[in-house]
C-alpha cells in the first residue's frame, strides 16, 4: 500500500525515483543541515556575548580588534570566508587537510560570522538599559557580574528577541551555503536530484522542507517571547 502510495506521487510529479527514496535523500541532507544549524547557535550564541562585551570594552585594543572582526565578519560574504577556512590552513601554513577538515572549516566558518552579528544585536540590547539600573544594584551590594547576570541580561534577551529571531531563521537558510565544501546538506542533495531527474521538483519540496523548519522555529520564538512579557520597558 504503501509502496503504490509512494509510485502514484511519483508518477503525479513526474518523478523517476521512487518518492520514498527521493524524501529520504532530502532528509539525509536536512539532517547535516540541522546539524550546522544546532553548533553554530551553539558557539555563536556565547562566543557573541564575549565578542559584544570587548567591543564596550574600556581597553581601547581589545575594543578596536572586535571592531575590525565584526566589520569583516559582516561585510564580506560567509561563502567567502568558509572557502577561507577551508584551504587558508593548507596553502598559509602548508598544513596537510584530512577529509574531515571541510565539516571543522563548515562549523568555525558559521560560528564566527554568526558570533558577529549576534555580538552588535547583544551590544545594541545592554546599550538600550538605562544607566540608573546599574547605580542602583551597585547601592544594592551587586558585583558586575551579579548585576550583568541578575538585572540586565534576562531584559537585553526580551529586547533583543525579535532581531536574535531573524537572524536565527536567515542561519536555516543559510546553511545551503555549506554546499561551496561539498557537505551533503540539504541544498546539495536537492541540487543533486535536480540533475538527475531534469526537474525542478526537488528544489520545491526542499524549499517546503527549509519554510517548515523556520515556521517551527517562528513558533518557539514566539512563545519564549510570550514567557517573557513579565518584563515591562
Amino acid at each position: 500500500m504503501e509502496t503504490t502510495i509512494f509510485t502514484s506521487i511519483s508518477q503525479f510529479l513526474g518523478l523517476k525515483m521512487d518518492f520514498g527514496v527521493f524524501i529520504g535523500l532530502l532528509l539525509d541532507g536536512f539532517g547535516f543541515t540541522v546539524g550546522i544549524f544546532f553548533i553554530t547557535l551553539i558557539g555563536s550564541l556565547p562566543l557573541g556575548i564575549l565578542v559584544a562585551l570587548a567591543r564596550m570594552s574600556k581597553i581601547k585594543p581589545l575594543s578596536f580588534i572586535m571592531g575590525i572582526y565584526i566589520s569583516f565578519m559582516r561585510g564580506t560574504p560567509l561563502m567567502l570566508q568558509l572557502m577561507f577556512f577551508m584551504f587558508a590552513p593548507y596553502y598559509l601554513f602548508g598544513m596537510p587537510l584530512g577529509a574531515d577538515w571541510k565539516f571543522y572549516a563548515c562549523g568555525i566558518g558559521f560560528i564566527l560570522n554568526y558570533a558577529a552579528y549576534f555580538a552588535e544585536i547583544y551590544r545594541s540590547g545592554i546599550q538600550s538599559i538605562p544607566r540608573g539600573q546599574y547605580e542602583a544594584a551597585e547601592v544594592l551590594g551587586y558585583t558586575n557580574t551579579q548585576t550583568f547576570m541578575k538585572i540586565v541580561l534576562p531584559q537585553v534577551i526580551k529586547r533583543i528577541l525579535p532581531a536574535m529571531g531573524n537572524e536565527i531563521i536567515m542561519l536555516v537558510k543559510d546553511t545551503s551555503l555549506a554546499y561551496v565544501l561539498t557537505i551533503a546538506e540539504m541544498f546539495s542533495a536537492a541540487k543533486a536530484l535536480a540533475a538527475k531527474e531534469v526537474s525542478m521538483v526537488p528544489y520545491v519540496v526542499a524549499a517546503l522542507i527549509y519554510w517548515a523548519a523556520c515556521l517551527i522555529i517562528e513558533f518557539f520564538l514566539n512563545k519564549i517571547e510570550k514567557k517573557l512579557n513579565y518584563y515591562h520597558d
